[in-house]
């Protein structure tokens, strides 16, 4: 079945210590376009991430956004940095002995001064990270997916329906043009009677005159191609595959087809349905733009 390229899909957990949220979008776009907006320190995540997406998504720009955050444990190390802090304790009462001030110096009054404390960030085990985000990832990606099903059902059961109107009308056009033939025809032998008047109509001439219009107007091989386009259309859209690509080509065969037909028409009410048909193949173009 065929899936849309919009989709989203949201999934948050706490896993091995840390508590991420996945969030997971895509709009229509030709090709597989991945981004990710990620904490810098988690950069490292960016590849694995559009690897392990682009394993279930052939097509759409897609948009991962993932936010991590520690449950447990410390996240850095902090230490005092002695040889700093002892500069500032003797730089001090050195001070204190040549102005002649008492020496009330505390602890807290050292913390003040600037890069007393040493902050060591607690380095993540990569691994155990990606672990953690894809196991999240992968429960947002089925929401996301289970979305993209959803539109693309719909978009299924519309186009279905504009193929059934496409070979109802296709078929009214196969019996339209024999029709055409005969009409012509007869105006003709009234032409030729009427310029004639009582005299004898040559009879070969008519039917050669009336084969060449038959032929010049014949779109037997158009309406076949037709019945075969759709019939092909509904084998692609009942496909489990990434299909939209395959289906634009189609599109624009069954334009092709009806474009011929319009402009071998001699008929008014053929005309108007070479009109209908376009308006539908339209649609249906509109439709697959957004197919995966």
């Amino acid at each position: 079945m065929i899936k849309s390229m919009t989709g989203f899909g949201r999934e948050q957990g706490i896993v091995d210590g840390y508590e991420i949220q996945v969030e997971i979008r895509s709009v229509n776009h030709r090709y597989f376009e991945f981004s990710s907006r990620i904490p810098r320190s988690f950069s490292y995540l960016d590849e694995k991430l559009k690897s392990f997406v682009s394993e279930r998504v052939s097509r759409g720009k897609v948009e991962v956004s993932v936010t991590i955050s520690k449950t447990e444990g410390v996240e850095a190390e902090i230490e005092v940095n002695q040889e700093i802090a002892a500069g500032y304790v003797n730089a001090l009462r050195n001070a204190n002995i040549k102005l002649g001030l008492n020496d009330d110096l505390s602890l807290s009054d050292i913390t003040r001064f600037p890069d007393v404390f040493k902050i060591q960030k607690v380095q993540d085990d990569e691994e155990v990270v990606w672990n953690a985000v894809k196991q999240v990832c992968f429960e947002a990606l089925n929401k996301f997916i289970d979305m993209r099903v959803t539109e693309g059902q719909k978009m299924y059961e519309d186009i279905s329906s504009r193929l059934d109107f496409i070979e109802g009308k296709t078929n009214e056009i196969e019996k339209i043009s024999p029709l055409i033939s005969e009409n012509y025809k007869n105006r003709l032998y009234s032409k030729i009677k009427e310029t004639l008047e009582d005299r004898d109509i040559d009879e070969q001439r008519v039917l050669t005159e009336v084969a060449i219009f038959s032929d010049k107007i014949a779109v037997d091989e158009e309406t076949v191609r037709l019945h075969s386009h759709v019939s092909q259309f509904r084998g692609l859209i009942n496909s489990s595959e990434p299909v939209g690509r395959k289906l634009d080509f189609l599109v624009q065969e069954l334009n092709r087809e009806v474009n011929t037909i319009g402009s071998k028409a001699q008929d008014l009410s053929v005309t108007k349905t070479v009109v209908e048909l376009k308006s539908e193949i339209e649609k249906i173009r509109e439709q697959i733009q957004n197919i995966e």
